[in-house]
């Protein structure tokens, strides 16, 4: 079976009109399309960043704000520039978007522009017929380019059921830097595993640990690996990218996956894309599962994570239910998430007395990834960097 279509969604900066692009995004999912969706209010960097990395066929663009004219022909520019003719731009704006305007697009080398009236079924069946199609790829003029290649190669080659080309498509890749990566390179990368139930506010939290990375090591790179759920066949919405703020950054590398089938909450591509990454020269790479139950043990079987963190909510309900979470027993450190509800506090005496029953030396942590400077990531920060190797 062939990989589902890959496309990146996005509204531009200084709009943030996203029910038609949410809409849209919907109807592309249940006809099979993964869509990596970047949200509202993003620049043309971020867009051609995200596009780049998530390795997309096309970036589909929703403006109401006007400008669209400049803001696509310079998305375009800049994909050119960075050597991503490959990828294609199409988008639409309601009644902003005048056909004069289109017109004007087109010449700049957008591939389509959808007016109001149009239906979903015709802007599926465009996405279908125009990016379903094998693309001719250049040769990569740089390991970042690269990277996001050799990755679409893994994924592909287990979609059609051929793990040994995975295989060969990890064993050879450049750092980012430039430099292929040595065993020191490799024995310094350091791989932190975040999993816990949906809403628990992982992708927050990893995004305010990315900040702490930034800020602490200006020459320093760190790779996200992110999953969302979907199952063998059908779409995905890849949206870890819309409520992160400070990963939006050149030294961040970010690449969203889904699951198609797998259960567990990581994909069945995982372990070899973890592995590429974890030899290309990042300083820490992150992966973060799907929201799981209370069976999953997605990082059992990788034998590629150094430390494993799972968040959690305080409204998990019952004492009960915290006997039947797996990886209570298994998380190096646990953190309650969203400590100031109102629960917070028992939830936090709770957990604690479930992982004293375990005898081993595990960490529990309280925080509110949501503010700002918030003591608890800065603890949970420094038990991650003082694990690095």
């Amino acid at each position: 079976m062939a990989s589902p279509i890959r496309i990146l969604t996005a509204v531009p900066i200084c709009d943030g009109h996203d029910s038609a692009i949410n809409t849209i995004n919907l109807e592309f999912i249940r006809h099979g399309i993964e869509v990596v969706y970047l949200g509202y209010h993003r620049s043309v960097g971020d867009i051609v960043r995200a596009a780049i990395q998530e390795d997309v066929r096309a970036i589909g663009i929703s403006s109401y704000n006007g400008g669209h004219i400049e803001f696509f022909a310079e998305v375009i520019a800049l994909l050119r520039k960075r050597g991503a003719n490959d990828i294609k731009v199409f988008g639409g704006g309601g009644g902003t978007i005048t056909h004069q305007d289109a017109a004007a697009m087109k010449r700049k080398g957008v591939d389509n522009i959808f007016f109001a009236g149009t239906s979903l079924a015709q802007m599926t069946d465009y996405v279908r017929k125009h990016y379903g199609k094998p693309r001719k790829r250049s040769r990569p003029r740089s390991p970042d380019q690269e990277l996001p290649q050799k990755l679409t190669e893994i994924e592909d080659a287990y979609a059609a059921g051929r793990k040994h080309r995975a295989r060969k498509a990890q064993s050879k890749i450049r750092s980012p830097q430039g430099v292929h990566p040595s065993r020191r390179a490799i024995r310094n990368t350091r791989v932190v595993g975040f999993t816990g139930p949906g809403g628990a506010g992982k992708t927050t939290l990893i995004d305010e640990l990315v900040l702490r990375f930034l800020n602490q090591s200006p020459q320093g790179r760190i790779a996200i690996l992110s999953h969302d759920p979907s199952v063998i066949g059908e779409g995905a919405l890849l949206g870890d990218r819309a409520t992160m703020i400070n990963s939006q950054n050149d030294r961040v590398f970010m690449r969203s996956m889904a699951t198609r089938g797998e259960a567990g909450g990581l994909s069945p591509a995982t372990q070899d894309c973890l592995a590429l990454l974890a030899r290309s020269g990042f300083d820490y790479v992150i992966i973060e599962t799907v929201g799981t139950g209370q069976e999953a043990m997605p990082f059992q079987k990788t034998g590629l994570v150094d430390q494993t963190v799972l968040v959690m909510n305080p409204d998990y309900g019952s004492r009960l239910q915290l006997q039947k979470i797996v990886m209570l027993d298994l998380a190096d450190i646990v953190v309650v998430n969203k400590s100031d509800l109102q629960r917070a506090r028992t939830a936090h005496t709770e957990i604690e007395q479930r992982l004293e029953q375990n005898r081993r030396d595990q960490r529990l942590i309280d925080t509110v990834a949501k503010r700002h400077r918030d003591a608890g990531v800065d603890e949970l920060f420094k038990l991650i960097s003082r694990g690095s190797k």
